[in-house]
């Protein structure tokens, strides 16, 4: 686990937009069984993370249309919650930072680490908002 006071601000860059943060395997349950669309960040200490992934997002979610339930979890924090979340993303394997779009809890749109890792943040909201538009 990371030191909280490092992880805050990368926190807030998300939660600032209406995400909200699941904690728990339980939670991630939940919010993806409660229906309609979701979308699950799975967030991340990493460079790619904060020079590409959380920006994008930031920026697909101020789309006109957009999944009405925002929901992230932490890699290297609450291992539960990620575990969870992860799971509900299979096939894919495990990789963080990820972003995994749910329609009425079935998984229907996903990018992963190597399609966020050298691409920009206005590629990845492209990306997002394509989806958005289409399952949304």
């Amino acid at each position: 686990m990371y030191p909280e006071y490092l992880v805050a601000p990368m926190r807030e860059e998300l939660t600032n937009v209406g995400f909200k943060e699941l904690k728990s395997a339980p939670e991630v349950d939940a919010a993806l069984q409660s229906g309609g669309t979701a979308l699950v960040v799975v967030n991340s200490v990493c460079g790619c993370a904060a020079a590409n992934a959380r920006p994008g997002v930031r920026m697909a979610v101020s789309h006109s249309k957009k999944p009405q339930h925002l929901l992230t979890v932490f890699a290297g924090m609450e291992k539960d919650a990620v575990d969870q979340a992860r799971a509900h993303m299979l096939p894919f394997p495990p990789s963080s930072p990820a972003i995994a779009l749910f329609k009425d809890g079935k998984l229907v749109h996903m990018i992963e680490r190597h399609q966020i890792e050298g691409r920009s943040a206005d590629l990845i909201a492209d990306n997002l908002t394509a989806a958005f538009d289409q399952y949304c």
